[in-house]
């Protein structure tokens, strides 16, 4: 147990420095995927040689991106009801609008996921780490990769107040409207605008839940709108036909775009995790993030929802 818990520690320690070591967002990846690991690990009932295989793996993701390493003597000196206030102060600032498809709400929910496992974790200094990180997203766009509308278009997408949408109530209602968006797909392209996006959507959405497990349901009801400008946009190429011409808004992403290739081996086979994930640098971290919140959704639903949703899944994970 103690060599899993270091994934949340070595996780939270990426998380902590990322903005002040490498002065942007995205090195937190690496932070959160290592969590997301070790809750992928806790929830699901996994012979011990795959266990160990997802262990090895997370770790090496971790030896690789480490940013540094905070001293034992200091590594649980701030509680979890500091970081929880501090966290979600930062949180509200952000919260109500469509940041970067959800890191700032990703970030948040799954940094106090792991320091409320440990107990304790950090100093005020590692703390202020993260809560500097969750500012940082403050103004900034909705994402950078879409189909059908460009940015400042998704931006000012309005979710009206009679939205139907907007009954959802429960973390399982809204894992059963994810993984039902998941199932409609005919095609899922290889494309940071269609695949990873579809991902986003899961770990956004993912991140919502954990907010209301963790008790802060008006957080969980606030971020759902913005997260509803993701599941309208992606309805618009839920059908797309690849002579379709719903144009293309990204700075990485090309047309024509190509059909994504599944994986022949999902996360709960041992086949998955043997594979050379070191050679994708874990798909950005993703490898981890989206197994744990697809796997997730599915414990909260009915068993035919999942049933439908896994062909589709097998798309949007990388090798």
């Amino acid at each position: 147990m103690r060599e899993e818990h270091k994934l949340l520690e070595e996780g939270l320690e990426i998380v902590a420095m990322c903005k002040e070591t490498t002065g942007d967002l995205w090195h937190a990846h690496y932070g959160v995927a290592a969590i997301a690991s070790y809750f992928f690990l806790r929830d699901n009932l996994l012979p011990g040689d795959i266990r160990s295989t997802i262990l090895n793996q997370a770790t090496a993701m971790l030896n690789m991106h480490s940013l540094g390493e905070i001293k034992e003597s200091e590594s649980r000196s701030a509680t979890y009801p500091y970081a929880e206030k501090r966290i979600l102060d930062a949180l509200e600032g952000t919260i109500d609008e469509l940041h970067w498809v959800g890191h700032h709400v990703i970030y948040s929910a799954l940094s106090l996921l792991a320091i409320k496992e440990l107990g304790s974790w950090g100093t005020e200094k590692h703390i202020d780490g993260i809560v500097q990180l969750i500012h940082s997203f403050e103004k900034t766009i909705p994402g950078r990769s879409w189909l059908g509308l460009s940015t400042p278009e998704v931006k000012r997408l309005a979710i009206l107040a009679d939205d139907p949408l907007l009954r959802i109530q429960h973390p399982s209602d809204l894992s059963v409207l994810i993984l039902s968006e998941l199932s409609a797909f005919n095609v899922i392209y290889k494309a940071e605008a269609h695949h990873d996006l579809i991902g986003h959507l899961l770990t956004y959405s993912h991140a919502l839940n954990i907010l209301y497990d963790l008790g802060h349901e008006s957080l969980f009801h606030r971020g759902f709108r913005p997260l509803l400008k993701m599941v309208k946009v992606l309805r618009m190429s839920q059908d797309l036909q690849p002579e379709s011409e719903i144009p293309l808004y990204s700075p990485v992403d090309r047309l024509p775009l190509e059909k994504k290739q599944p994986v022949v081996h999902l996360p709960l086979e041992k086949a998955f995790w043997l594979h050379d994930h070191h050679g994708s640098d874990w798909d950005f971290g993703h490898v981890f993030k989206f197994t744990f919140s697809y796997y997730n959704h599915l414990k909260r639903v009915p068993q035919h929802i999942g049933e439908t949703s896994l062909h589709n899944f097998r798309y949007v994970l990388s090798l």
